[in-house]
């Protein structure tokens, strides 16, 4: 599977997040909704390693463990886990019982700025030229237009849910930057390193159980089927292509499937919900596409020379 099919899976399944989330918080609360999506997730990837038995080749040439047994790398993944999935999952779940899907999906559009900042000042992984910051502008800008929040009359909601959001993409821009610096180059299959982040985080949600956990539930099929996709693929196959793209494209790069996800949800809206088509939403595509192909580097700005 190319690394530009995997680009684009992220962002179709993490673009129906949102909504998933939403349908979920009807019958559950946010922090079971966050609970039972890292649970389902570490279940689908364990299940992918065990059958699959993932091994890559260790430096003496020999095939590497399945697991790896460094103490110091699962102390990266300890880390990695609380940054990937316990703190962002539930600050997104909490914020959407008070701010709207559409705000929360464009703080979401925030991640690349907030990669950029982490992976070249903070952690000095990557190094962006013009063209490329360029790109996260063009990306945010084309998210804007996608999302018409001109005439969205529900884009409200508290501060502290707004705040919560933004928590959220610090904890993924600090995830890109620092799976980048200590784990991506170290003989992990992607499969293995997909399950180790969201295992680990699986295990740090089943000690907070009693705490997030613990309450009513009222359950139908569409908040069974909305927490099953969240885990399965939002938080399980998504995970295993995010490690890939990221170890082809870098921390930034990566980062820009948060420029498609409202695309996504849009589209999703126009084909489901019956939802009208705008001007606005093909255009706010050609510049989120614009963006995408600049922070690749695939399209350059040009300078004179002197």
């Amino acid at each position: 599977m190319s690394t530009w099919l995997q680009f684009l899976a992220m962002g179709l399944v993490w673009g129906a997040s949102f909504l998933s989330m939403k349908v979920a918080l009807e019958g559950v609360s946010f922090g079971q909704v966050a609970w039972s999506r890292t649970l389902f997730g570490a279940l689908a990837l364990g299940l992918i390693v065990l059958v699959t038995r993932p091994r890559v080749t260790a430096p003496d040439g020999l095939p590497g463990p399945v697991l790896p047994r460094e103490p110091v790398v699962w102390g990266h993944f300890l880390v990695v886990s609380l940054t990937t999935c316990v703190i962002p999952y539930l600050c997104f779940a909490w914020a959407e019982q008070y701010v709207s899907s559409s705000l929360a999906s464009i703080y979401n559009a925030t991640t690349p700025i907030m990669t950029a900042l982490m992976a070249t000042l903070v952690f000095r992984v990557e190094k962006l030229g013009l063209s490329r910051w360029a790109g996260v502008g063009v990306g945010i800008l084309g998210v804007l237009v996608v999302i018409g929040p001109w005439q969205i009359t529900a884009l409200t909601g508290s501060v502290a849910g707004q705040l919560a959001c933004l928590v959220a993409t610090a904890c993924y821009g600090f995830t890109f930057g620092y799976q980048r610096r200590f784990l991506s180059g170290r003989p992990i299959a992607p499969a293995t390193f997909a399950f180790l982040s969201i295992g680990v985080s699986a295990v740090v949600m089943l000690a907070l159980t009693p705490v997030v956990a613990i309450g009513p539930v009222s359950l139908d099929w569409t908040i069974a089927l909305s927490l099953v996709a969240l885990g399965v693929l939002g938080t399980g196959l998504a995970y295993i292509w995010n490690i890939n793209v990221l170890r082809a494209w870098g921390p930034t790069g990566t980062s820009t499937v948060t420029y498609v996800t409202p695309v996504v949800g849009v589209a999703l809206g126009v084909m489901l919900l019956g939802e009208r088509f705008s001007w606005h939403e093909p255009l706010g595509a050609a510049l989120v596409l614009l963006g995408i192909l600049l922070t690749q580097g695939r399209l350059r700005l040009s300078r004179r020379r002197g």
